[in-house]
């Protein structure tokens, strides 16, 4: 699972040409507080995906964000990343929200969204709907 998110994380940087921090950041997962399991996002619509902020460590209150859409099939650990279409990038991590457009995907209710700062965090399981 690791190993999927790393490539995810390394190609959207890439293609989104992501600022890195230059100090050294502390690894935290900040917990996301949206979407919520079981919510239901249309394609085509503005969401906010929103996420806790009051553990971000000092050297990471400059560092920038990156939202990838996934899904996780029941009895897998794959997340699916979609690394060529990120949701949202180069956002403030301490902003803890950020709206982003529900792209025209295949509907399915086991998507999940990963927040990396400097490590991923994803939602829990929810419902894309045309």
């Amino acid at each position: 699972m690791f190993a999927n998110k790393f490539t995810a994380l390394f190609t959207a940087l890439v293609a989104a040409a992501s600022v890195v921090s230059a100090a050294p950041a502390q690894d935290f997962e900040p917990h996301i507080t949206a979407p919520k399991a079981g919510a239901v996002w249309h394609i085509g619509s503005t969401q906010n995906v929103t996420w806790d902020t009051s553990n971000i460590p000092p050297s990471n209150v400059n560092q920038t964000g990156l939202i990838l859409l996934g899904y996780i099939v029941d009895g897998s650990d794959d997340e699916h990343l979609d690394g060529q279409h990120p949701l949202a990038v180069n956002f403030p991590i301490t902003a803890g929200s950020v709206s982003v457009e529900v792209p025209d995907v295949t509907p399915r209710d086991d998507y999940v969204v990963v927040l990396f700062g400097n490590s991923g965090n994803a939602s829990p399981k929810f419902t894309i709907t045309a």
